[in-house]
């Protein structure tokens, strides 16, 4: 919807846009694109309208409602409860009901992938810079989760570790 705010685009549009603004990193399938804007036209977020220069093509506007759904979208601050699911989140918490042992050789094997792929993010960094300022904060996005998820594989190996200590 953010992208509908400014002017009305059609799904094309939408995808390239979208694609544009988040450097890339989420490549978008038009047909999901469409399928999205049916579902906001159907609960009267956005409304149809004839092209520009009345072309066939369908294009999309947001309606007041949207516009109000919009405005509450940007003031919404994301909620950690419950966390958001996260796959390395589940291999861990799965992974320590098969015992400690088996969580600790995942929690492993995890840190070394995440260690090489924090080492690429930050070699794409240092590449040069960003062709734009939506993929420079998208690489900085994926530098501080790789480091928060390290720190995170830490702190459960402390725990971990410790129980391990004194269930002995």
């Amino acid at each position: 919807m953010a992208l509908l705010a400014e002017q009305p685009r059609n799904g094309h549009q939408l995808k390239l846009e979208f694609e544009s603004t988040t450097g890339g990193v989420w490549p978008l399938n038009v047909g999901q694109v469409y399928t999205t804007l049916e579902r906001l036209e159907r609960d009267g977020l956005v409304s149809r309208t004839a092209g520009p220069d009345d072309t066939a093509q369908k294009h999309y506007e947001l309606t007041a409602a949207g516009r109000e759904a919009l405005a509450a979208w940007w003031s919404l601050v994301p909620a950690d409860e419950p966390p958001p699911r996260d796959e390395l989140m589940l291999k861990v918490l799965f992974a320590m009901g098969r015992g400690p042992e088996h969580a600790l050789a995942v929690i492993t094997a995890q840190r070394s992938a995440l260690l090489s792929l924090l080492q690429q993010h930050r070699r794409a960094q240092r590449a040069g810079p960003a062709p734009d300022i939506s993929t420079a904060m998208v690489r900085d996005a994926l530098v501080v989760r790789a480091e928060a998820d390290l720190r995170w594989l830490d702190l459960c190996e402390a725990r971990l570790t410790e129980r391990k200590g004194t269930a002995r």
